[in-house]
């Protein structure tokens, strides 16, 4: 006996989530628990696990669509006759109520937009027992959306039930529409026309946020370069050591340990101002984030409490929070309480940006990639060194040039001379 696996509430307030990827095929046999789907909400990625165990009948939804929360997601027959068989029955009932709820909806309701063949009797190629085509509540959505009648829609399930792929098909056979608009084909390949892409998930959100920011922040940049020579050997030194105790030493937690101790200096980097700019409050705590570029798109997890950790300690909660970002899958708590932001981009190339900051803060940094650039030194020679350029982006309405390139100043003099912050962490 089938069962429709209803979508569970995944958050306050989330009605809605994408399909990012299915962990499970059709056919499958599965057990309690285990994850079935990845699905984005507009705050993280999240697993659905599954409630019986049995055998996946039909997915609902392929990926990058948009499930509703308490709609089902897949079919599955549960394992066994006893018990599973009774929470099928009851779980089918409530589907079956739901559906003729909105069987007497779809006749009742005026502002649904009528089937073509609204005027012709129904002829049903799916037979059941109260003559109504069988589908769940989520497939009756899209063949209105689609404005086709569904009981002209031959069901490939069990006992004729209709599936989303069934109406699909049956929509792209019954029409000349094609994939593109306008395009033309050419030569077996497709010119002009376009294609349209909703904007979804962590995409959406990062898109408000960073409107958000310009549209509210007074952006003004200051670029800077840092020679990182000596803070490259001593990390040199250090990461063979570390490595042995499954510690990933990267540049990342020197340069969040130097920002904390210049934070001490000049607090007001590390602050945030409300919407109609008339208080300032600033932050004992330094959480420092950094952008990552996830499978789902930009996440901004941060380290809490940096001025509170060792380098040692940066090292253990950046390669975390770097592993849950790059699977999509960070904790809302990481994700929440940043003051300060530092942004990677030299990692995939460039050497000059003009960040946008993470509101409600007041500035973030753009590390450039690293390069071996000639430069004097102190006798007048040339030699090669190891040169970052860095970009700035500060909030003008509390935050000027001159504050900006004296922390900057302060931030660089540690990285450049690493021994200085272990006087200043003393």
């Amino acid at each position: 006996m089938s069962i429709d696996f209803i979508l569970p509430d995944i958050g306050e307030g989330i009605v809605e989530c994408e399909l990012v990827e299915w962990l499970v095929k059709e056919g499958e046999i599965i057990v309690e628990d285990q994850p079935i789907a990845d699905v984005m909400t507009d705050k993280a990625l999240v697993q659905i696990p599954a409630m019986h165990s049995g055998v996946v009948e039909k997915l609902y939804y392929k990926q990058g669509e948009i499930a509703k929360v308490h709609s089902p997601l897949f079919a599955m027959t549960p394992e066994g006759d006893d018990g599973t068989n009774d929470i099928a029955a009851e779980a089918n009932a409530q589907v079956d109520t739901v559906k003729a709820d909105l069987v007497a909806k779809e006749v009742a309701a005026p502002s649904v937009a009528p089937s073509p063949l609204k005027d012709e009797p129904a002829v049903s190629n799916t037979k059941t027992d109260s003559g109504k085509a069988l589908a769940s509540p989520a497939v009756r959505r899209v063949a209105r959306e689609l404005d086709i009648n569904i009981h002209q829609v031959e069901g490939s399930g069990k006992k004729g039930r209709v599936y989303k792929d069934d109406v699909v098909a049956y929509s792209q056979n019954g029409s000349s529409v094609g994939s593109t608009v306008g395009g033309v084909a050419a030569g077996g390949a497709v010119i002009g026309g376009t294609s349209v892409e909703p904007i979804r998930g962590i995409k959406k959100i990062m898109a408000t946020a960073m409107q958000n920011s310009v549209s509210t922040i007074p952006h003004f940049t200051y670029c800077e370069e840092i020679d990182l020579t000596e803070l490259i050997a001593l990390r040199g030194e250090l990461k063979e050591v570390y490595a042995k105790q499954d510690i990933k030493l990267t540049m990342m937690p020197f340069f969040m340990k130097a920002m904390s101790l210049a934070i001490k200096e000049y607090p007001l980097v590390n602050t945030k101002v409300n919407d109609d700019c008339t208080e300032l409050t600033y932050f004992n705590d330094h959480n420092i984030g950094m952008a990552v570029d996830s499978k789902v798109g930009l996440l901004v997890p941060n380290i809490k409490q940096v001025q509170t950790k060792s380098i040692l300690d940066l090292a253990n909660d950046i390669m975390r929070l770097t592993n849950d970002a790059r699977s999509g899958r960070v904790a809302s708590e990481d994700l929440k309480g940043g003051t300060i932001t530092i942004s990677n981009i030299g990692a995939i190339g460039g050497t000059v940006a003009t960040p946008i900051i993470n509101k409600p803060e007041v500035a973030i940094v753009a590390l450039g990639k690293l390069q071996k650039l000639p430069r004097f030194n102190d006798q007048g020679d040339v030699e090669a060194r190891s040169i970052m350029q860095v970009s700035w982006s500060g909030d003008h309405r509390v935050i000027d040039g001159g504050t900006i390139a004296r922390f900057c100043n302060l931030w660089k003099s540690f990285l450049e001379k690493p021994s200085h912050m272990l006087v200043h962490m003393s």
